[in-house]
């Protein structure tokens, strides 16, 4: 694997996204050699660390990821990181970070590349990246930057953020992560629709009846309250884990299989995204809000959150599109917390065709993201000792040594910053039309909000409100996954 020279500055680099997966992430992209001579990283952060003491940080950080460690790749490893105080409304503080990271790239050799990570409060975005730009912390060689969601809080913070950034960086220097995008089963979305006669010849309207997502989440809020309340789960979960989701279930075959290539294709059908009026969002959308139980708090009962909070920890919705293989067919998601299990699951419910012995059961492809990962085929067949049909599962799944060897989905996502590979990234022109969909939504509940209209309330550990049954185009139609 080839040694990529590069000064790596993580904004935030004493946080718990820096802790639980990029320094293991990093370590393991170490070990394979995508970096290891020729870089340095800078963690940043207000506390007033130590070279140091970030390196025991570090230390601690692989160990919790990985039993077996090399101790002296780790020793050498860590010898790279470097700590900065700084405070990123200080304008002094860019000057000397500047300073650092020329002065480590003539140590290291690092030929004037740099990647700057957001690993801060999303509030923060907006003034990194005008701060790089006026203070020129880039580099003469290449210059990436990593931004994690929420990219903006509505279209237009989302236009604002996107102005400042480019005005240091251009599109295809701009890495908008989405850990979804890293993880194994997403991944084998397209592979799987497109390499497969048996799944891409039946991969249109004329043959799919609908698709449905779900993506349960086990806990609550817990300490987020304070950020989740402003959020929810719309903003939280579908304007990107479910849409980038979508978009590849959607999306019609790339001419190619380049990062231009893939994201013109997703384009195109983005482009065609329907956006709901209030009539079909009163049809097919359901917001809720989880109550409490003897073991856990109601919503708004958690540590700051409103006691009169509107906030859904809960929304199902119906998405369409007017191009693509997909054009007009229905495709349902539902995400919430406190359900009754983690589970991400993808089911694509086939068209029943023949009713000559009797009613049969759609075939459903299933793709089981987290926590398991496979996919299976339910079909139907004769029951051996008595009329009638049963199910039967094809499954496709990996084995224990398999799994093993699955890269985390930020270590897949940080490599490809490293390479500068885009695919599974968001461009701007995608994350817009995300944008146009969940403002619509929200505009929507906004005015149910001022009559007094307010999240549909659930239990703990189950499904969401029962009027998510209710969002489907036909009577007939039913969650499959239950």
């Amino acid at each position: 694997m080839k040694n990529i020279p590069v000064i790596m500055i993580i904004f935030g680099g004493s946080g718990d996204l820096a802790h639980r997966k990029l320094y293991p992430a990093l370590f393991n992209l170490y070990e394979q050699g995508l970096i290891h001579d020729n870089f340095a990283i800078i963690g940043t952060a207000r506390r007033p660390w130590s070279h140091e003491y970030l390196r025991e940080q570090v230390k601690d950080a692989v160990h919790e990821m990985n039993t077996e460690v090399n101790e002296n790749n780790l020793t050498n490893f860590v010898n790279h990181f470097y700590y900065q105080a700084h405070d990123v409304t200080n304008i002094e503080h860019y000057v000397t970070l500047k300073n650092l990271a020329e002065e480590l790239d003539g140590y290291y050799s690092a030929q004037g590349n740099r990647i700057f990570y957001m690993a801060m409060a999303p509030r923060f975005f907006g003034t990194i990246a005008e701060h790089i730009n006026d203070q020129n912390l880039t580099g003469n060689g290449f210059n990436r930057i990593v931004v994690e969601k929420p990219f903006g809080h509505d279209l237009t913070s989302a236009k604002e953020l996107n102005r400042q950034i480019t005005a240091s960086f251009a599109e295809d220097d701009i890495f908008r992560i989405d850990h979804y995008l890293g993880k194994e089963m997403i991944q084998n979305i397209l592979p799987m629709r497109l390499t497969n006669p048996l799944i891409n010849n039946i991969w249109n309207s004329e043959t799919i009846k609908n698709i449905q997502i779900t993506l349960a989440e086990r806990l609550g809020v817990e300490a987020r309250g304070g950020y989740y309340d402003t959020s929810g789960a719309l903003r939280d979960m579908v304007q990107n884990h479910i849409f980038q989701i979508i978009t590849l279930l959607a999306m019609p075959e790339p001419k190619a299989l380049t990062a231009k290539c893939i994201h013109e294709a997703k384009g195109e059908l983005l482009n065609s995204l329907i956006i709901p009026n209030e009539n079909e969002i009163a049809a097919h959308f359901v917001r809720g809000q989880y109550l409490g139980s003897d073991m856990t708090f109601g919503y708004c009962q958690e540590p700051n959150v409103a006691a009169d909070s509107n906030t859904e920890t809960f929304v199902a919705g119906e998405v369409k599109f007017a191009a693509g293989p997909l054009v007009g067919t229905p495709i349902y998601f539902r995400t919430g917390k406190e359900m009754r299990e983690k589970k991400t699951q993808i089911d694509i419910v086939l068209k029943q065709k023949s009713n000559i012995y009797g009613q049969a059961h759609s075939n459903i492809i299933t793709i089981v993201v987290d926590p398991e990962m496979q996919v299976y085929i339910t079909i139907n067949g004769k029951k051996i000792s008595a009329s009638g049909i049963r199910r039967q599962n094809l499954i496709y799944q990996f084995s224990s040594s398999e799994q093993k060897e699955i890269p985390d989905g930020y270590e897949r996502l940080l490599h490809d910053v490293f390479v500068n590979d885009s695919t599974n990234f968001t461009h701007w022109s995608e994350l817009k039309n995300y944008w146009k969909f969940i403002d619509a939504i929200e505009s929507a509940w906004a005015k149910e909000n001022e009559t007094g209209q307010k999240p549909e309330q659930y239990l703990p550990y189950r499904m969401g409100p029962k009027a998510a049954e209710q969002i489907f185009d036909l009577p007939t139609e039913h969650w499959i996954y239950e």
